[in-house]
């Protein structure tokens, strides 16, 4: 019976200030709290609510039968529970239903695992514990940041006691074989890998307003058909998109609450189709093949590799310096300092130096809350340094 995994990644990094070469060793705040503040409440009110009242509504219609998943970076759950308790509850209400499985990640949605095995384990298990004190689920299915993806992560999160993982459905690593079939990753013996259709998730996540791409209007009864069409026993159609889609990316105007609001009933027409969280389809299906991935892919850009974060030598530094902090940070034992490390680990940071201008780069301006790649650069290295500065003062104290 083939099944459809929905699931949605839900994140909001902390903005930093405007913060000057003038402000090293005077001003030690970095975060943009009015403008974090601003952004979640926007984004609360036009996608997390009611899209979260929606999703309740067709888990009550359809009597269990629909199924999501969710992943809460720790930012984003660090200002939930700061500045919007209602939008969490909302969360919880979904989890109350048992049919909404959630996902774990790096805390901090970092990329600790290329730089730091210690600080990537120690962020997964916070992460994990996180969620089971407020969701009251024990994480199976783990969601890299970005969905950054290879061998050896799989074998590091096989080993921490995940059964599921998520990736890119990329040519890169696929060839000519299909993404909708369960996978286990090269060297792995109990961990299956469930892969993203990007073509199906792009046309909701970015193409669906767009009134130059071919199938524009969208509805739900065709997409449905579409999914349809892939008639295999063992097939999972992975959707997997940003929560944003639905109200911030895709505005309401769109159409795009009445597309989701549309869709379960749409698929479901068909006798042979079912809903399932990842770690479900995971334990139903057998592993069709195994996947080789020596090499970091995401589900970023045309490349999908770790260039938005990693592609020149402005973000390389800086991840360098952050990184090169980390045995002093430990030594302090000093949890202010340990927190804002962490905060500054958060990808968006690095996303934001990048320089791909060419068939990405709308894509990175929009995101972008700086006038360049070069103005985050110096942004953020000027906090670096008052942070290092910060670290080397306490030591001094200390001895």
């Amino acid at each position: 019976m083939p099944s459809v995994c929905l699931y949605f990644q839900v994140h909001q990094p902390c903005r930093l200030r405007r913060y000057s070469f003038f402000d090293v060793g005077q001003v030690h705040e970095y975060e943009d709290e009015t403008e974090n503040r601003r952004i979640l409440d926007r984004v609360a009110e036009k996608c997390y609510l009611p899209a979260g009242a929606l999703l309740l509504q067709l888990i009550e219609k359809y009597g269990g039968a629909f199924r999501v998943a969710f992943s809460l970076s720790g930012v984003v759950l660090d200002q939930l529970e700061r500045s919007r308790p209602d939008v969490l509850e909302s969360f919880q209400c979904l989890a109350a239903t048992g049919c909404v499985e959630f996902l774990n990640e790096t805390d901090s949605h970092s990329l600790a695992f290329l730089f730091s095995q210690r600080e990537f384990r120690a962020q997964v298990f916070r992460h994990r514990e996180r969620i089971r004190s407020l969701f009251g689920q024990v994480g199976r299915t783990f969601r890299h940041t970005e969905l950054i993806y290879s061998d050896a992560l799989a074998a590091a999160v096989e080993k921490m006691g995940y059964r599921t993982i998520l990736a890119e459905g990329t040519e890169k690593i696929l060839g000519r074989r299909s993404p909708n079939l369960v996978y286990r990753p090269a060297g792995c013996k109990k961990l299956k890998l469930l892969l993203r259709n990007y073509r199906l998730s792009d046309d909701v996540a970015f193409r669906f307003s767009d009134r130059n791409w071919a199938e524009y209007p969208l509805t739900a009864a065709k997409y449905a058909h579409w999914l349809h069409r892939i008639r295999r026993e063992e097939a999972v159609v992975n959707l997997f998109m940003d929560y944003e889609t639905f109200g911030e990316h895709q505005w309401r105007e769109t159409g795009i609450f009445e597309f989701l609001r549309a869709l379960p009933g749409e698929i479901l027409r068909h006798p042979d189709f079912r809903f399932q969280t990842p770690a479900e389809a995971a334990a139903d299906h057998e592993a069709a093949g195994e996947i080789a991935s020596p090499d970091f892919i995401s589900w970023a850009d045309e490349e999908r590799d770790t260039t938005a974060w990693l592609g020149n030598a402005m973000q390389k530094e800086a991840a360098s310096k952050l990184y090169a902090l980390e045995a002093a940070v430990r030594r302090r034992k000093d949890e202010g300092l340990l927190r804002i490390w962490r905060m500054l680990q958060t990808s968006d940071h690095l996303y934001y130096m990048c320089t791909k201008w060419f068939s990405d780069g709308d894509v990175h301006r929009y995101f972008n809350p700086y006038e360049s790649p070069y103005e985050a650069y110096i942004n953020y290295m000027n906090i670096i340094d008052d942070l290092s500065q910060r670290i080397q003062q306490q030591k001094g104290e200390e001895s």
